[in-house]
């Protein structure tokens, strides 16, 4: 079952109604869901459909011959002798319908014959520009296609007429994946997952939680038991490197110094490999919200949730998890102790998720020029302290502060006070407001505090997935 889209499709949709050429290049990291995306496409679009695979160039070109002559003719009478007669053939045959031509995992192609950048742009400028055709170039290799097929140095630059990374599902929209499961359910199974719909397919809301850790991640043979060291082989070379350094993340280490002591590897090597990950969409940087982008206090995260999970429970356990079985060590994870520990790091993400779609609403008070963490030296106490979320307008006047606690109590006096003074380390802001996110509500003091003034505002796990 197809989920979700709904823009993406949209835009298709707009492209292929389009009397126009148009060149769209679709991009994002492997398994978000480029293909289905395009497949669901299909279905309601007539389209040649072809997507190369990691293999030789004549290959690749054989089998994109028989693609498109099956398409015109209904059978195949050879292979094309070059691409450009591929292209050429397809210029011949298009006639006033359109034509839509998609070739998934473009870079396959171009890594083997970089001349089929040139050989297209040669199409699009002598042939195709005047032609009702929809051209689509898809690819996983997100470095790629942004500098070789989107680059100003790539011959197809100034090409495209659009656009469109896909990103993965935030919370609210992976949660349609289990709509039997609570919502509180649904937020930890986001979680663990994260948004990237063949992993949110792999769970099952007629099972718990522990359950499906236990038959879809421990169970031998499963699909995602080794999904991320699988993954990086498909994208690295030195995958040990890589997975150092995300253990080393996922357990605490976010600051470059701090990952290139846990790993043994000096400061500029392990800043290099970072930047790999960076570009492959595994991990990010942070600087607190405000700051200049250079800021020496910038640490790195991890971007998708199953790595995370991943790195933090299994990847250094194997070995003990292994003695434990399957059952016993999803239901080790899943205690309460354990895991609420971790969702914590989660917990923060899902909000600042939420005040996104507030923004985007105009449910705000005001409309932010800056959402993001905040951390730093609090003058007042002389002691570090941070802001899990703090949103700014342009002018930094007006200001909402935001505390998210994933616990098994309620949200108490303390906790707001130690809000209030972190609060107080911004002088410029003139309207402020308190956004207070709890697990497990708060206490009654919280409560008369908030029905008492009209800047503070009270969030439960249900508040958050309310559209």
């Amino acid at each position: 079952m197809f989920i979700g889209r709904t823009q993406e499709l949209q835009l298709l949709d707009t492209l292929h109604a389009s009397a126009n050429f148009e060149f769209l290049v679709l991009y994002g990291r492997r398994r978000v869901g480029k293909t289905s995306l395009l497949q669901q496409f299909t279905r309601s679009h007539s389209a040649i459909f072809f997507s190369a695979q990691e293999k030789n160039d004549s290959l690749n070109l054989s089998d994109f011959s028989k693609t498109i002559q099956y398409y015109f003719d209904h059978q195949s009478f050879g292979a094309f002798a070059s691409w450009e007669s591929a292209f050429e053939y397809i210029n011949l045959r298009c006639m006033n319908q359109r034509l839509t031509l998609i070739i998934d995992e473009f870079p396959f192609i171009a890594s083997e014959n970089p001349s089929i950048k040139s050989i297209l742009q040669h199409a699009i400028d002598h042939h195709w520009k005047n032609k009702n055709i929809l051209l689509i170039l898809c690819g996983s290799s997100v470095s790629f296609m942004e500098n070789e097929v989107m680059g100003y140095k790539s011959p197809l630059y100034g090409r495209a007429t659009s656009q469109l990374e896909l990103l993965p599902f935030d919370y609210f929209d992976s949660a349609a994946f289990f709509p039997s499961y609570s919502n509180l359910e649904k937020m930890m199974a986001y979680a663990i997952l994260g948004g990237i719909p063949c992993y949110l397919q792999n769970f099952s809301d007629r099972l718990s939680l522990a359950k499906n850790i236990e038959t879809q991640i421990f169970r031998t043979g499963s699909f995602l038991k080794e999904e991320p060291q699988v993954l990086l082989k498909m994208e690295l070379r030195e995958p040990a490197v890589y997975n150092s350094i995300f253990e080393a993340i996922a357990t605490g280490s976010t600051r470059l110094n701090d990952i290139s002591q846990k790993i043994h590897e000096e400061s500029f090597k392990c800043a290099k490999y970072i930047n790999t990950l960076r570009a492959i969409k595994l991990l990010d940087k942070m600087v607190p919200c405000g700051d200049d982008p250079t800021s020496k206090k910038s640490i790195y995260h991890i971007i998708d949730n199953y790595f995370l999970f991943w790195y933090h429970f299994i990847f250094s356990n194997k070995s003990y998890y292994d003695i434990l079985g399957p059952a016993d060590a999803a239901a080790e994870i899943m205690q309460p102790e354990n895991f609420s520990n971790y969702m914590g790091l989660v917990f923060e993400q899902i909000c600042t998720q939420y005040m996104y779609r507030q923004a985007k609403l105009r449910h705000l008070p005001f409309i932010p020029h800056k959402i993001g963490k905040w951390w730093g030296a609090n003058p007042s106490t002389k002691k570090s302290d941070d802001i899990d979320i703090l949103l700014l307008d342009k002018k930094q006047e007006n200001a909402i502060f935001c505390e998210c606690k994933f616990r098994n109590t309620p949200f108490d006096k303390q906790e707001f006070d130690n809000l209030i003074s972190a609060s107080h380390i911004f002088t410029t802001p003139v309207q402020r407001y308190y956004y207070l996110f709890s697990k497990s509500g708060f206490t009654k003091w919280v409560e008369d505090m908030s029905n008492s003034r009209n800047d503070i505002r009270l969030l439960s796990v249900d508040d958050l997935f309310m559209d």
